[in-house]
C-alpha cells in the first residue's frame, strides 16, 4: 500500500463537552489518545489534523500529528464530517503535492481505539477490496430488535414487531457504526463524498474500543472502560 492518510476532524465550539477534543482523559487531552493511535499503527504516511482552532492546533502539534493549515470551511454546526474531511484531504494533496491512495476518518471522540484496532481494519479493507469500510460493534444486552418507542398519543409501539416473539438466539446480529475507524479508497470517497458510498462493508471492534464521547454520561462510561481496562495510565496506549 502506498500513499494513505489519517484525518483527524476536530473542529472547536463543543456545546456538550465545552472543548471535548482537548477535554483531560485519563490525564492527557482527549485528542492525544487518537493521534497516538494514528502514528502508533505505521498505517499513514501523514496523520492530518483538521480543525479551526488555533488552541486544538497546538496540541495537536505536540502530539506529533500534522496541522500545516486550518480549516476554512465546514467548521458549523451544519457541515457533515465527510465534508469537512473531504476538505481536508484536497487540501493536504495540494499542500504535499500529492495523491493519497487510501484515507481513514479517525474521530478524536473515540479514545479507547488502540493502534492494534487500527492495524486491524486497515488489513481487513485492503484484503477485502472494496472502496468503503465503516467501523461497527455488535449490539450486546442492548438488544434493537426489542426496541420502542412512544407514539405521538402518548402509547408504546415496537419497532419490529415481528421480532417480538423471537427468542434473543433466534435474532440476527445487528451493528451500531461508530466513527473510531472509517476507511475509504480516496479515489472512490472523492466521488462520493462520504465513507457511506456504494456497498460499504463494516470492520468489527469491541464496544469497549467503539465508545464515541458526546455527551458528560458518555465520558464517565469511557472513564469507567479505561479504568476497568488497567490500561489509560498516561502512557501511549489505552
Amino acid at each position: 500500500m502506498t500513499g494513505a492518510i489519517a484525518i483527524i476532524p476536530a473542529r472547536g465550539g463543543s456545546r456538550r463537552i465545552p472543548g471535548k477534543n482537548i477535554y483531560p482523559f485519563m490525564g492527557r487531552p482527549m485528542l492525544e489518545w487518537t493521534i497516538d493511535a494514528a502514528r502508533d499503527s505505521g498505517c499513514f504516511d501523514q496523520v492530518l489534523v483538521s480543525t479551526d482552532d488555533e488552541e486544538i492546533a497546538d496540541c495537536s502539534r505536540k502530539a506529533g500529528a500534522e496541522v500545516p493549515f486550518l480549516r476554512e470551511q465546514y467548521a458549523d454546526d451544519y457541515a457533515t464530517v465527510s465534508q469537512a474531511v473531504l476538505a481536508a484531504l484536497l487540501q493536504g494533496e495540494q499542500y504535499w503535492s500529492t495523491h493519497f491512495d487510501v484515507v481513514a476518518q479517525l474521530m478524536p471522540n473515540c479514545p479507547l481505539r488502540k493502534a492494534d484496532d487500527v492495524r486491524a481494519a486497515m488489513r481487513q479493507f485492503l484484503s477485502a477490496s472494496c472502496d468503503f469500510q465503516i467501523s461497527a460493534f455488535r449490539f450486546g444486552w442492548m438488544n434493537p430488535w426489542w426496541a420502542l418507542r412512544k407514539n405521538t398519543e402518548g402509547g408504546v409501539e415496537r419497532l419490529f414487531p415481528a421480532a417480538a416473539s423471537k427468542r434473543s438466539q433466534d435474532l440476527t446480529d445487528l451493528y451500531c457504526p461508530t466513527g473510531a475507524i472509517w476507511i475509504a479508497s480516496c479515489r472512490a470517497f472523492k466521488l462520493s463524498a462520504s465513507f457511506y458510498g456504494p456497498d460499504f462493508s463494516i470492520h468489527e471492534l469491541p464496544w469497549e474500543a467503539a465508545v464515541d464521547i458526546d455527551d458528560p454520561e458518555d465520558l464517565r462510561m469511557a472513564q469507567a472502560v479505561a479504568i476497568m481496562r488497567g490500561s489509560c495510565n498516561g502512557g501511549r496506549s489505552c
